[in-house]
């Protein structure tokens, strides 16, 4: 066997995610899957590259050798794709979205940003749908949405750049609940509500949802999971459900958006790029797009607005910060 990129591009993985159950999950594969591949590896390398225990995995003297070289090749790769695209004198940018409340705005500020660029823009309603059409070429770069702890698996070849490193979810209800006086609401007190979720959530929400209510003291009742936004707001108008929201989304008539006591449940916007498709400056010409499309909707509520202003650790690179 000889030692192709996508031996190299394992080996990298393995280290950065520190266990081999970790980087498979990133690379898409099998534990066991992962560990023949690594054994084949590490005969051609003439010894053991990781040091195996219970908290992990640590490179070996000559697992570090083999990985600065790898990062030095596979560097060397994405450089010859990515400057052969920049070469094109009007490059392509494939984008996918979750359907994150900034969408909204950001065609016409890549429209702005990118005007020699020719982009498309689509909305998927899973993350994970996003990362695997990532990996598969359909996209050259994906827009989604972490919840809490979770982390979304990325493709090999692949690079992420946090945009928002923290944002709290506040509760969307019917502007006749009881509790739409309040402020801020505890989670407990919402404890006999009907929850309404995303069809295909795979971002960490209902996870995080559900073990927020268990601190809370109670499990929640997910009834509903319905796509369109619009349909959302019209049931949760008419009382018969609530949602978690980001805090930049939009008053709708008939429903209000309130802050959660202790902020339990968060988010995080993350952008990803396929390295050999879209160049160190395709890259940060996309990133400050999102940064102004989401900094658009932070007037939304005040209550956001407050809560932003206090955190300016929080708020994402810009030209005024440069």
């Amino acid at each position: 066997m000889k030692l192709e990129l996508r031996h190299l591009e394992a080996v990298c993985r393995i280290a950065e995610a520190g266990s081999l159950s970790r980087a498979a999950r990133r690379l898409g594969v099998s534990q066991p899957a992962l560990s023949a591949q690594l054994r084949r590896i590490e005969r051609v390398a003439g010894g053991e590259l990781f040091l195996r225990g219970r908290h992990g995995v640590e490179p070996t003297p000559l697992g570090e050798f083999v990985l600065r070289k790898a990062r030095l090749v596979l560097g060397e790769m994405d450089a010859l794709a990515a400057g052969a695209r920049a070469i094109v004198p009007h490059p392509s940018l494939r984008l996918g979205c979750i359907l994150l409340v900034l969408v909204d705005r950001l065609l016409g500020e890549l429209e702005q940003a990118m005007a020699r660029h020719e982009i498309t823009v689509t909305v998927e309603h899973s993350a994970t749908a996003l990362t695997r059409q990532l990996g598969a070429g359909r996209y050259d770069a994906v827009l989604y949405g972490e919840v809490n702890d979770y982390e979304v698996p990325l493709p090999r070849g692949t690079t992420a750049r946090t945009l928002i490193p923290k944002e709290p979810f506040c509760v969307r209800l019917s502007a006749a609940h009881p509790l739409a006086g309040r402020k801020r609401i505890a989670l407990a007190e919402l404890a006999d509500e009907s929850w309404m979720m995303l069809v295909e959530d795979d971002d960490g929400g209902p996870e995080a949802l559900v073990a927020a209510c268990a601190k809370a003291g109670f499990t929640p009742l997910m009834r509903h999971r319905v796509t369109d936004r619009k349909m959302q707001w019209g049931l949760i108008a008419a009382g018969r459900a609530i949602s978690l929201s980001q805090p930049t989304a939009p008053v709708t008539e008939g429903t209000v958006l309130r802050p959660l006591l202790g902020d339990p449940v968060t988010g995080r916007i993350r952008i990803a790029w396929n390295r050999s498709a879209v160049s160190t400056r395709q890259a940060d010409l996309l990133y400050r797009a999102v940064a102004r499309a989401y900094l658009a909707n932070v007037d939304n509520n005040a209550f956001h607005r407050e809560w932003w202003d206090a955190r300016p650790e929080l708020h994402p690179e810009s030209e005024d910060s440069e």
